[in-house]
């Protein structure tokens, strides 16, 4: 063999041997490891990442610890239940919190049902020694019995969080249902996605987002403006709600950093149906805010409520919503330091005792709460036949400047997720026959 044809066969070799290095690395990608409730514990030592630990129907009954746990941006660590049929069961513990995440990243939890057992313990909790916890995706689960006291919480973060999606879950009956951030404003929720999941019936809030302190230098924490979604959820407080000095609005959301990174960061809150609060508002916030195409009843009381809380209204954006309140429908309530930012209110359909209470409003259709039933088809019949979408010929706008809302993830879309056409007050855009999503007490259906 001559020198050419030696070095010919020696390049064929190295490019073979490069095509199965890399044939195996893409094997190892794949890997899936299926278990059962008596072999699941050990295997989370072996996840690498591309892994996926899908775990079979059963009780299970050691938790789920997530703890040093990475994949990769491109290689995520999937720890699923089966697609379809019955869903691994995971039996809470006293004095454990049943999944426990920390320092973990680019993983995905989804398809599992979590049975609290009335124990005064969280259902996924990010535990506040860890340092960070990012590119966490829950989806899919199913959080029951987490009612032993107010504090008992369905998803709960106490160390900086980013990029987390917490899509399509249902949590029911829990103390506080979703709770991000730590009360000292010290564990940063940051780029969040919300979306798609029921929460009802809670003792206290159904979703609390925390104000935030100036934030931790971090590696990988995000230090460009950024945005926490919260859309298409269901957040119900029909039932079991505490009272007096207890008692929590559905929503809240706090202030962002006050200096340094994230003082510009905003919250899009869109899509949402908000459904009954006995004792306090649906919704309240401060900072920056955008709130649109969100559908709002409170046959007991206040509906949006913007005003200082730890820190004051800046930045906020209210249009598009369809409200419907016994007390107040929206109210901006500013101090001296809120004048040099905007607070916009137009577009809104409100039909409440005070609908509107603001400095700047502008183009809002509103009336008394039971008039809503001249402009509404069905806005006064049990839940399970409630339709807010506008009555032939109602709710239309002869002008309106529509560029204030073009800033916005979907400021163009109505709630039903179609392209607004027309100029209409309220959620939705168009008027006769609903052609999308009736609200319902039960999983909003994806567009």
């Amino acid at each position: 063999m001559n020198h050419k044809s030696k070095n010919r066969q020696k390049i064929m070799i190295q490019s073979i041997a490069f095509i199965l290095l890399a044939f195996s690395q893409t094997l190892s990608i794949a890997r899936i490891f299926s278990v059962t409730p008596k072999n699941y514990f050990t295997s989370l030592k072996y996840l690498e990442p591309g892994d996926t630990l899908l775990l079979q129907p059963g009780n299970y009954l050691k938790g789920l610890p997530i703890h040093r746990i990475n994949g990769e941006a491109n290689q995520l660590i999937t720890i699923t239940g089966p697609t379809n049929g019955p869903q691994p069961v995971f039996i809470a513990r006293q004095g454990h919190n049943t999944i426990s995440i920390n320092n973990t990243s680019y993983i995905v939890i989804r398809n599992l049902e979590l049975d609290g057992q009335g124990f005064p313990v969280d259902g996924v909790k990010c535990e506040g020694n860890a340092e960070w916890a990012h590119h966490v995706t829950l989806e899919n689960l199913v959080i029951k019995n987490h009612g032993n006291n107010q504090q008992s919480v369905g998803i709960s973060t106490k160390c900086p969080a980013w990029n987390w999606v917490i899509r399509g879950n249902t949590i029911l009956g829990a103390g506080t249902g979703i709770y991000l951030g730590n009360s000292d404003g010290s564990a940063p929720f940051v780029a969040g996605l919300i979306e798609f999941n029921r929460v009802a019936d809670t003792i206290g809030y159904n979703l609390q987002i925390k104000h935030q302190n100036p934030r931790p230098d971090i590696a990988g924490m995000p230090t460009e403006s950024s945005t926490t979604i919260i859309r298409h959820n269901l957040f119900s407080k029909t039932n079991n709600g505490a009272t007096g000095p207890l008692a929590r609005p559905n929503v809240l959301v706090g202030h962002w950093p006050l200096s340094g990174h994230g003082t510009t960061d905003r919250y899009e809150i869109y899509g949402n149906f908000f459904y009954q609060n006995p004792t306090e508002a649906l919704f309240q916030g401060e900072g920056n805010i955008a709130l649109y195409n969100n559908l709002f009843i409170n046959d007991d009381g206040n509906a949006i409520r913007i005003r200082p809380h730890n820190d004051i209204p800046r930045a906020i954006a209210i249009f598009y919503n369809t409200v419907i309140a016994s007390g107040t429908g929206i109210s901006i309530t500013i101090g001296p330091e809120s004048e040099g930012f905007t607070q916009k209110v137009t577009a809104n359909a409100v039909f409440a005792k005070q609908p509107i209470v603001a400095k700047w409003q502008k183009s809002n259709i509103t009336d008394a709460r039971l008039i809503a039933a001249n402009y509404l088809v069905r806005p006064f019949v049990k839940y399970t036949e409630i339709n807010l979408y506008p009555k032939k010929g109602q709710l239309k706008l002869q002008k309106l400047d529509s560029s204030i809302f073009n800033a916005f993830t979907d400021g163009d879309k109505d709630f039903n997720g179609r392209k607004r056409e027309g100029l209409y007050c309220g959620a939705y855009s168009g008027d006769g026959r609903n052609p999308g999503w009736i609200p319902k007490l039960s999983d909003k259906i994806p567009f």
